[in-house]
């Protein structure tokens, strides 16, 4: 994988950490509907809904996560994604 393909991934619940690595892709439940982030995205601040964040990892593992309202942000290659409630839903199996 080219360098820049990679973006840091912090997921946070407002009492816990939820995940945190890289990423290639996430998928986020912003409130105008579902949103796509890659690495390189112009900078970005959105409300999220309840429902899933997917994202794929720097080893091509898929992870799920049901999470409730927050809001996410993006820049420099690093996404921030704050909610009220997250909790793993699904991982890839190993």
């Amino acid at each position: 994988m080219a360098s820049g393909e990679i973006m840091q991934v912090n997921i946070v619940a407002a009492d816990h950490p939820v995940w945190s690595g890289k990423a290639q892709a996430v998928m986020v439940p912003a409130l105008e509907g579902s949103m796509g982030i890659l690495p390189n995205h112009e900078p970005v601040l959105s409300l999220l809904e309840q429902g899933t964040v997917t994202l794929t990892d720097d080893q091509s593992q898929s992870h799920s996560f049901e999470v409730s309202d927050g809001f996410i942000s993006f820049d420099s290659n690093k996404l921030t994604i704050a909610v009220e409630h997250g909790q793993v839903k699904d991982s890839a199996k190993q």
